[in-house]
């Protein structure tokens, strides 16, 4: 077979091991991905009702839906410690699995949480800095005392909940929560946490 033939084979032979890749993707994972994305869009901007609407109604059995959008309000939109988020990025979302009459999917994310503290004393600054590096690990978690601002990676996991597998709703998952999530999602998905 001469030179170019075997490049033009080579070719088409790598361009159909990609396809066949992304052919095995799952095909849900868009739909995911525009899901979470739209939630943490809407915190990000505040519009903290539209994003509780992205959340899975039965985990409003554990915490009312009215009480969820009071802590979100005051976490996000608290004079004393500004928060921005950025660069929001997806691991491998796990492929759906029918439980019930739902799907779920585990959903790895990650993003840039920047805390302003500046306007907080000392022992409020010192109390952040412990809850923040218990929680994200020390290693990502950096102050920047020029701003008197936290700048965090936050690794983080959701459950995706579906009937249509087009339409997704997400419980944020927390090991410390986990007793909680009981009343939530079904042992198969809580058995990943």
């Amino acid at each position: 077979m001469p030179m170019k033939n075997q490049l033009f084979v080579s070719f088409f032979a790598v361009l159909f091991c990609i396809s066949f890749a992304h052919a095995q993707a799952n095909p849900e994972d868009a739909a995911i991905k525009t899901s979470l994305t739209g939630f943490i869009n809407s915190i990000k901007d505040k519009k903290i009702e539209q994003g509780v609407n992205y959340i899975y109604p039965k985990f409003f059995t554990v915490i009312p839906k009215e009480q969820m959008t009071r802590i979100l309000a005051m976490t996000y939109n608290n004079p004393f410690m500004k928060i921005e988020i950025s660069s929001l990025k997806f691991g491998a979302i796990e492929k759906p699995e029918k439980i019930g009459s739902e799907y779920f999917a585990m959903v790895p994310y990650f993003f840039t949480l920047k805390c302003n503290v500046s306007s907080m004393n000392d022992e409020m600054k010192r109390k952040i800095d412990a809850a923040f590096t218990q929680k994200y690990g020390k290693n990502n978690v950096k102050y920047l005392a020029t701003e008197g601002a936290y700048l965090i990676n936050a690794g983080m996991r959701a459950c995706a909940v579906s009937r249509d597998r087009k339409n997704w709703k997400f419980v944020i998952l927390e090991k410390e929560y986990k007793p909680q999530l009981v009343k939530v999602l079904p042992k198969k998905a809580l058995d990943k946490i």
